[in-house]
């Protein structure tokens, strides 16, 4: 089904070229060439228009979630060599860099889209498809809350608009700071969960339901420290959704469970049904020595540390969804017709260099005791057998088990009905046992601990750690992950108080005077 829906996003891609924005500022890099005034007269066309706005989910190459890989190496436990995740990994981060800037631009020129199709829908006149224009504007509520949530998770206090950029003069304001935006995000996702569907069938499967509307709500409601709402929000989720959590945790990242059970909302990939239409996961998430003639390709950049993959308990059933244990290795051609296999070893040599964890050139490789690496590659979201241009597996966005660690959350700080028992279905599905009988700031910590474990590769836990962290304070997650990093890989870095929020790109603060740099990086 997600093929169609992909002819459909890319064919808009072409002719709705009226909404592209490079940013919230930069208005002059593409004119329009359709007038939405003109072609946008009915229902169907209103859907093309939509169709565009789900497109960046899977900007490719250094797009959209790209630049998620690279914010989240500030933690510490994803690492790599090229400069942006090697640099993000020293906490050396600029206003003037290009990963901030190119992530920027994305989510405002999505929202832009989005606030031009909510209008348009508003003054449309098509009574015979008034349903459809009520779930295209929802569709447009719940995109616009996405990509505003998304600015939130990593520069707080971001401009605000909610019009479609007619000229240059109408530029948007960050006065309101993170409250604002806040509070855009509650409007828009409580609308988008009124006018949008549960569930879809035929093409439309992969489109924004009632359930991904209310999950970006409550996730909002968990960055505001809205408890005892967050914790309403959740249970209408887990109580009226429908949705479970899979047995199988690697089913949440393979093709065939892709928009179905927990996975609530997902980017449509598919090379098959469009040459251009591919993920960038492999590109930067391949075993470094994994052979070219069986598929291997990019540029291997992006893994997690030996120590991060060490830390699982060896009975976690999510290890073999997570990580890649075994492979065939290049490094020594092929011996007897094949190339040998490497398995992952806590025992292999390994550090942060481009080739620290790899298995050793002077492996003897007829030894399986020297076959071994240390890289804590992605499974996830690699497709070993296929080349960069022709990968298909979608980009998970929201999931249930985060809605389920978010419940115990708002229960835990609230105070509030049982704090256990949405863990703790994330750990039976792991294989572990159940939690019970901690305080509150032992639970706080075990949600954080299984969030790392559940969601790592997935670029959520730098927002996630931020929002729970303050320098120096009583809670400090965040911190204690690049204080222990640091220590462990022997690295000058210490935290400090801008390694808590990314700061806004410089080229909209030089083409934007209504907007204020966050006060930390002024």
């Amino acid at each position: 089904m997600k093929k169609s829906f992909l002819y459909k996003i890319r064919l808009t891609g072409l002719s709705a070229i009226f909404f592209a924005v490079a940013g919230c500022s930069d208005l002059k890099e593409k004119p329009d060439f359709i007038n939405p005034d003109t072609f946008y007269k009915s229902a169907a066309e209103l859907v093309l228009g939509v169709n565009a706005v789900y497109d960046d989910l899977n900007s490719g190459g250094f797009g959209f979630f790209y630049d998620r890989y690279v914010f989240e190496c500030l933690v510490g436990y994803q690492v790599g060599w090229e400069k942006g995740p090697l640099q993000y990994q020293l906490g050396n981060v600029s206003p003037a860099d290009e990963y901030i800037e190119a992530y920027w631009g994305t989510c405002y020129r999505s929202i832009n889209r989005a606030n031009a199709i909510i209008e348009i829908a508003d003054a449309m006149q098509d009574p015979a498809n008034e349903a459809l224009i009520k779930r295209v504007k929802g569709e447009a509520l719940f995109l616009r809350a996405f990509y505003y949530y998304s600015l939130l998770s990593y520069f707080d206090n971001v401009p605000l608009t909610t019009k479609s950029t007619q000229n240059i003069s109408e530029l948007p304001s960050n006065s309101g700071g993170k409250a604002a935006v806040i509070a855009q995000i509650y409007a828009d996702s409580k609308a988008a969960a009124e006018l949008l569907p549960a569930s879809y069938t035929g093409a439309d499967i992969g489109r924004a339901t009632k359930w991904a509307a209310k999950s970006i709500l409550m996730k909002t409601q968990l960055w505001d420290e809205k408890w005892a709402e967050a914790k309403a929000t959740g249970e209408d989720i887990i109580n009226n959704s429908g949705l479970t959590l899979f047995t199988d945790f690697s089913h949440n990242f393979d093709l065939a469970h892709e928009n179905q059970g927990e996975r609530i909302f997902e980017a449509q990939v598919s090379a098959t049904a469009n040459p251009s239409e591919y993920n960038v996961h492999s590109m930067h998430f391949n075993p470094e020595d994994f052979p070219s003639e069986l598929g291997g390709s990019g540029w291997s950049w992006i893994s997690a540390t030996q120590e991060f993959r060490a830390s699982y308990d060896p009975k976690d059933k999510r290890i073999a969804g997570t990580f890649i244990e075994s492979y065939p290795t290049g490094r020594f051609g092929k011996i007897n017709g094949a190339y040998p296999i490497v398995h992952w070893s806590e025992k292999a040599d390994y550090n942060l260099s481009r080739f620290g964890g790899v298995v050793k050139s002077d492996a003897n490789p007829n030894d399986p005791a020297q076959m071994i690496f240390g890289k804590a590659w992605a499974a996830k979201i690699v497709e070993l057998d296929k080349s960069n241009a022709s990968t298909e597996k979608n980009t998970i966005y929201i999931r249930l088990a985060d809605i389920l660690l978010g419940h115990s959350e708002a229960c835990n700080e609230s105070g509030q009905g049982d704090a256990f028992a949405s863990i703790n279905k994330v750990r039976t599905r792991a294989g572990l046992a159940a939690l019970k009988g901690l305080n509150q700031s032992a639970l706080r910590d075990a949600i954080i601990h299984e969030r790392m474990q559940e969601f790592v590769f997935e670029q959520v836990m730098y927002p996630e750690l931020r929002r729970k962290s303050k320098l120096g304070g009583p809670v400090d997650y965040l911190g204690k992950e690049i204080k222990h990093f640091a220590e462990k890989y022997k690295l000058d870095r210490v935290p400090k108080e801008r390694d808590y929020v990314l700061p806004l790109p410089q080229k909209e603060l030089l083409g934007n005077p209504n907007v204020k740099q966050n006060a930390i990086w002024q």
